[in-house]
């Protein structure tokens, strides 16, 4: 593995605004930036030699003139290109298996309809060992203008589960409102199951009673980061309701938007669970998936 950010072209608004997010974050960690683009080639009939040389000439232009950008943006920043050529998918999540971080553009639909994050994303997704950021081209500054590394903008929301504790998402989190200078709200959703409704009906308290006891939980999960980053400002919400659903309401106004994913085998493909699914084609700032635990 090297250690470096990479961020996936494809020529798109969405992934010049992932290139950006990418630089910022190259230097906020200290790292190079690693630019890749894929052209994708499947199994069809040769292509003409013309057709063939212009694909070439567009991918190394869009390398270049990105690679140029960024390095007006954040001049010192170390960057490398690369023009690969196959299937997008397997070529991104190797790519993704080299770097510390891989990011990728999320095309959006706007309104209540959420985003786009079409086949080859959910591949990286589903199948990097590595965390992968997805990047709302609406929440980025497109000249490369914005906040300065350490600067914090807004919040890192990050979402708790307290049945598989998740502390390399946590510690992703912290880590990344460190860099920032922000706040991190970490936020567990939880709802009680259906016979506990004739608990409540015989005693008014007995889901507050549970409520409490989820919090405490939650401040005993959190701990050991609040003593290992003791100036980030922290936040800890035990809310009543869907995990996705409260994340995808407390993301209005987050700089980024940290979930997990376990890792477990996938034959028929990649496996997002429904909190991370939720987030990612629902929240409306940039997501991290960052995976944790060991497949059965």
């Amino acid at each position: 593995m090297t250690v470096q950010v990479t961020a996936g072209l494809d020529g798109s608004r969405e992934s010049f605004a992932a290139a950006v997010w990418a630089a910022r974050e190259a230097v906020r960690r200290e790292v190079p930036l690693h630019l890749i683009h894929v052209e994708e080639r499947t199994v069809t009939p040769p292509i003409p030699y013309a057709i063939a040389a212009y694909d070439a000439e567009r991918s190394a232009g869009l390398l270049r003139d990105v690679a140029e950008q960024v390095r007006r943006d954040h001049p010192g920043l170390e960057v490398t290109t690369e023009h690969a050529r196959g299937r997008a998918g397997p070529l991104l999540v190797s790519a993704a298996d080299e770097s510390d971080l891989m990011v990728l553009g999320s095309h959006g639909l706007g309104g209540f309809k959420g985003f786009l994050v079409g086949s080859v994303s959910l591949a990286v997704v589903g199948r990097s060992h590595h965390p992968v950021v997805l990047v709302r081209a609406d929440g980025v500054d497109a000249s490369g203008a914005g906040a300065a590394p350490g600067q914090g903008v807004g919040e890192i929301l990050v979402g708790a589960d307290l049945r598989h504790p998740n502390a390399p998402v946590l510690a992703f989190a912290f880590l990344e409102a460190a860099r920032r200078g922000a706040t991190v709200r970490v936020v567990h959703g939880w709802t009680l199951p259906g016979p506990s409704l004739y608990a409540i009906v015989a005693d008014p308290g007995f889901g507050e009673t549970v409520g409490g006891q989820i919090a405490h939980a939650l401040a005993e999960l959190v701990g050991p980061l609040r003593r290992s980053y003791p100036d980030v400002p922290v936040i800890e919400e035990a809310v009543v309701g869907a995990a996705g659903v409260q994340l995808v309401e407390a993301s209005k106004g987050a700089e980024l938007v940290v979930v997990g994913r376990r890792r477990r085998p996938a034959p028929l493909g990649p496996h997002l669970g429904h909190v991370a699914h939720a987030v990612i084609h629902h929240c409306a700032a940039s997501v991290a998936v960052v995976p944790f635990g060991q497949a059965p």
